[in-house]
């Protein structure tokens, strides 16, 4: 029976200061949105001039984004690229296999140090297995920012559901 009164409190604690937490975040959101409309451009910015910057098909379009001693990893292929030369390569590497690359923001989370930036990420294959056929695949950029610039970011998604699409692998 001694339980049964813990559990009986515990629930009505919980449906007393449940909705009054819930209500202190929602106010927490709308004064958010109010300070990023009066103050400016949202925390997304830098996720849309990311995306945007690789909707580009233009390297030198990126490297601003990037501090100069960037390293940006493709885990999925095991490609990592230090700094604005190499990573220069690899965006252009990147245009060339995919010609019509393009980059859909999903969902986005940032502070002042890190950032996730959710996408999906569709084109033709032209270089990469170089079968002409077209794919899709979500991912995340887990991102590590210092002074406003990426300093390191890792590209996650599933490169076996690439392959499927084009035919590499079987598909499930």
């Amino acid at each position: 029976m001694n339980r049964r009164r813990i559990l009986v409190t515990a629930v009505m604690l919980a449906f007393l200061f449940l909705p009054a937490i819930a209500l202190s975040s929602g106010a927490k959101a709308t004064s958010d949105h109010a300070a990023a409309a009066k103050n400016g451009p949202t925390k997304n910015a830098l996720a849309e001039k990311w995306i945007a910057a690789w909707n580009s098909h233009d390297p030198d379009k990126m490297l601003p984004l990037f501090a100069d001693d960037v390293v940006y990893e493709d885990v999925a292929y095991g490609e990592v690229s230090r700094g604005h030369a190499e990573l220069r390569k690899f965006a252009a590497d990147e245009f060339d296999a995919v010609p019509d690359l393009e980059l859909k923001l999903l969902r986005a989370s940032l502070s002042s140090d890190h950032a996730t930036i959710e996408w999906s990420f569709s084109g033709t294959d032209k270089g990469i297995y170089k079968t002409g056929k077209k794919f899709t695949v979500r991912g995340v950029s887990v991102i590590d920012l210092r002074g406003g610039k990426i300093v390191r970011n890792l590209d996650f998604y599933d490169s076996a559901a690439i392959m499927r699409q084009v035919g590499v692998l079987p598909a499930q």
